[in-house]
């Protein structure tokens, strides 16, 4: 089954510990007091190959960030429902890394910059530095029953959220019942003194980024679709008077054939599409696709939008902004 007690613990960074040949996880004091928890980041695989893939920004610009700042949310421990519409992160369905993106890092190494460990603490000593920093990590609560926290044992008693990675597209094995739409992991920055988000997601080089409506892997597709040819390079969010029915998007072709993209589908952030009927992209060429106000809409407050081929499988995916969405009549770039 899915994961449980999936959510978002969000508050102050106090102190990070890297990981150690004893513990392979990174961990983090967030808040103090009666509200303090630890987050335990994996900074190494136990199913081969052992490095992690890793993902970091340190300018990250998504329509998560938009959503989380208006949220109004507390600091501590919130539980999230794992579906579309809400807070809860998704690699693939929210658009927030590809597989392409994502370099695989050793624990240790040698030298300096040169592993997760060394990536990880660079962002979490800012946040540490930065008395305006917040810290949105999405994973799995725990709270054991008695005791200390043998890292930091001012939590008392020891309680925190870990599963800070992707929890989708396990193969069959060990953790293939954890796989899950919905409900991946991530650490999001917010610094709020200078008015910038950063972002570290990480994953497994056992998982796939393509999976089924229950987080599994497609086993007839075992590989990104993320180099097909088809992108989506821009799109009018913010169309002038009534929007409806003038909403549209532009497709580029980047292969040297015409491709056929009868039966393919647009989807938005809330996952409501639009079907694709009798067009041909010629190579090379752009093709404007122009959206019915019915299905996939594109939301002014910050969006995504996902490519589907008739298959259902994601071919591209992008996200923009509310401050992208803001000036009327524009195309967003993307």
């Amino acid at each position: 089954m899915p994961i449980d007690q999936y959510g978002v613990l969000k508050g102050r960074a106090f102190k990070g510990l890297r990981a150690t040949n004893q513990s392979e996880h990174y961990q983090i004091l967030i808040n103090q007091g009666a509200g303090a928890h630890r987050i335990a980041i994996n900074t190494k695989s136990s199913l081969a190959p052992s490095e992690v893939l890793y993902f970091a920004s340190d300018d990250f610009k998504h329509e998560i960030t938009d959503a989380l700042l208006q949220s109004g949310l507390s600091n501590g421990f919130t539980a999230l429902d794992s579906k579309a519409g809400g807070f809860a992160l998704d690699f693939v369905r929210r658009n927030l890394v590809a597989r392409d993106q994502m370099t695989a890092l050793p624990s240790r190494g040698p030298a300096e910059n040169d592993d997760l460990n060394d990536r990880l603490d660079f962002f979490v000593q800012q946040a540490i530095q930065d008395p305006t920093a917040t810290i949105y990590a999405f994973g799995q609560h725990w709270q054991d029953s008695s005791g200390s926290d043998k890292y930091f044992p001012e939590i008392k008693p020891s309680k925190g959220i870990h599963d800070i990675h992707m929890n989708q597209g396990n193969p069959k094995g060990k953790y293939f019942d954890d796989n899950g739409t919905w409900q991946d992991g991530g650490l999001l920055f917010h610094f709020a003194s200078r008015s910038r988000w950063a972002a570290v997601f990480t994953a497994f080089q056992s998982q796939s980024f393509i999976t089924d409506d229950q987080g599994n892997p497609t086993i007839e597709h075992p590989n990104p679709v993320s180099k097909a040819p088809v992108r989506i390079i821009a799109a009018l969010v913010n169309p002038e008077g009534e929007e409806v029915g003038k909403e549209y998007l532009i497709l580029l072709n980047k292969s040297s054939r015409p491709v056929n993209l009868d039966g393919w589908q647009i989807m938005d952030k809330l996952n409501k599409k639009d079907f694709i009927s009798n067009k041909m992209i010629e190579a090379g060429d752009t093709l404007r696709i122009k959206l019915s106000g019915q299905g996939a809409q594109l939301s002014n407050k910050g969006g995504n939008i996902t490519l589907l081929n008739k298959e259902g499988l994601k071919i591209d995916g992008v996200s923009y902004t509310k401050e992208d969405a803001s000036v009327q009549g524009e195309l967003v770039e993307l």
